[in-house]
């Protein structure tokens, strides 16, 4: 039997890893291993994903995190390359751009393991920004680049890699699938809308963790005072990454917003079903906001899922608090239909076929 390695490390991967997960269960032709990098290790950020979201136990726990970035890097790929020394997959996959998926990609490659980048090909053209220098880097060394959209299979192809020896194939987005699965019992497991008294279409769903927005306390503050701003009008709810509410406390600043500690996946979905918009600076939950039918106002100066923009479900708004309040006003009147299909079908099983042509 064929086997591959999957490295996760942080919320999103635990998601989009649940997909993958199932479908090769399913067919049982590979077998799966999987390293949890410990990246995130808060338990509402971590433990309660691989609970609710059923994902097979990690066979490996690093506990890597709370470092810089160099330091977390670094360690990452000592420990990886360790347990790929010892269980010698014939594939090692990572999805989208944080450390853990670059320090996964390195490891693998210099053991000449193929890789396989789940989430290839997304730029924000903004080289300041960690995640872009680990997409960057990954992308380049990776085998095959499964690419959630046509924009992202452009971005490859202008970057030259169609002179590269590697596979780029346009799968779809691997995170619709998860909504899709998961909508189906996340009203049966979460009572987060009860238990906060929410009642639909009346509060907007907000989460800030990007480190571009927590470090520049000039552009974190403009943004708390737009949500609070919107909070006048709607009720804002906002989960509270660890980092966010400890910078908050740091620099002392308080705002009229209803926080709430870190949500595992069914309440996310379940608030996400039931709010009238979304503002964030995450680059996840922009397009959960859409498969949900729900406009998405971006706390950040550009984004990689350009297509959101571009048919109006979605703005950017950098931290600028008055344009934060323009775009909550005008998509709050927004009879806008989200029947467009801009991220495929079945895409979990268009990127186990691709993993099994290659293992």
């Amino acid at each position: 039997m064929k086997k591959i390695v999957t490295i996760l490390g942080a919320r999103p991967q635990f998601v989009k890893a649940a997909v993958l997960s199932r479908v090769i269960k399913k067919h049982a032709e590979i077998e799966e291993v999987i390293i949890h990098t410990g990246q995130h290790y808060d338990a509402n950020m971590s433990t309660v994903f691989f609970e609710e979201m059923e994902i097979p136990k990690p066979k490996y726990n690093l506990n890597i995190n709370g470092l810089s970035h160099g330091a977390m890097t670094g360690q990452m790929l000592e420990k990886i390359e360790e347990v790929l020394v010892i269980e010698k997959p014939n594939v090692v996959v990572v999805f989208g751009d944080t450390n853990s998926t670059l320090a996964g990609a390195l490891a693998a490659k210099k053991l000449h393991i193929k890789v396989a980048h789940v989430e290839a090909g997304l730029r924000s053209f903004n080289t300041k920004m960690p995640e872009e220098i680990n997409r960057i880097l990954t992308d380049r060394i990776s085998d095959v680049l499964l690419c959630p959209t046509s924009v992202a299979v452009e971005n490859l192809k202008n970057e030259g890699f169609k002179n590269f020896n590697a596979k780029i194939v346009q799968c779809g987005d691997i995170m619709k699938d998860a909504v899709e699965f998961y909508s189906k019992t996340s009203k049966e497991k979460s009572t987060i809308i009860s238990d906060l008294d929410l009642t639909k279409n009346e509060f907007v769903l907000a989460t800030i963790h990007r480190q571009e927005n927590t470090d520049d306390i000039e552009k974190l503050t403009s943004i708390f005072k737009g949500l609070e701003q919107i909070s006048k009008e709607k009720k804002v709810v906002l989960p509270l990454h660890p980092r966010t509410k400890a910078i908050l406390k740091k620099n002392k600043l308080n705002f009229n917003i209803k926080t709430i500690d870190p949500v595992g996946y069914f309440d996310m979905l379940e608030l996400l079903k039931n709010c009238n918009l979304v503002v964030t600076d995450s680059g996840g939950l922009q397009k959960e906001a859409f498969f949900n039918k729900k406009h998405c106002i971006i706390a950040r100066d550009e984004t990689e899922w350009v297509e959101l923009v571009e048919n109006g479900f979605a703005k950017i708004i950098k931290s600028n608090q008055i344009e934060m309040l323009k775009a909550f006003r005008e998509f709050t009147q927004s009879s806008k239909k989200f029947n467009i299909k801009l991220y495929g079908e079945n895409v979990g099983e268009e990127v186990y076929l691709e993993l099994l042509n290659i293992c």
